[in-house]
């Protein structure tokens, strides 16, 4: 073979070689910005919900407090359910909040215990940014 036909022979070599490089370029790249863009969207939702934990232990603190500030010893629950309106960075929040009240007979006394249930939620249900957090609490007076 001659060296005119070997130039020849590797002249169309190169353009496919690139053309397969740039593809695996882009196809990374793709990659890579999915992966980013999962990542955002997982810390965001992660901050929601650590805010909509906060709305709905706000929730329970206000109840407690209807419940305990009261002088007497039988002091009624709050109206079930209540709504709550917050303010700042919880007033996206939808606060709902239960209360139900039992007396029970220790000995001589009579205890009551409340058993609270704050539900805090934002957002539609089956949205990609919907988020609802539920805490219960019980305590005796």
């Amino acid at each position: 073979m001659t060296r005119t036909m070997l130039r020849r022979a590797g002249r169309g070599f190169a353009l496919p070689s690139a053309i397969f490089l740039l593809v695996v370029l882009a196809a990374l790249g793709a990659y890579l910005v999915t992966l980013s863009r999962t990542s955002h969207l997982a810390a965001a939702l992660d901050v929601h919900s650590a805010r909509a934990y906060q709305a709905a232990r706000a929730g329970i603190e206000w109840a407690a407090w209807q419940v305990i500030v009261p002088p007497g010893p039988a002091t009624p629950c709050p109206p079930s359910p209540s709504t709550l309106t917050l303010g700042a960075t919880l007033g996206l929040f939808s606060v709902t909040v239960e209360c139900r009240r039992s007396d029970v007979s220790d000995g001589a006394e009579t205890v009551s215990v409340y058993q609270i249930r704050s539900t805090a939620t934002a957002g539609a249900a089956g949205e990609p940014d919907y988020v609802e957090r539920r805490i219960e609490a019980v305590f005796a007076k």
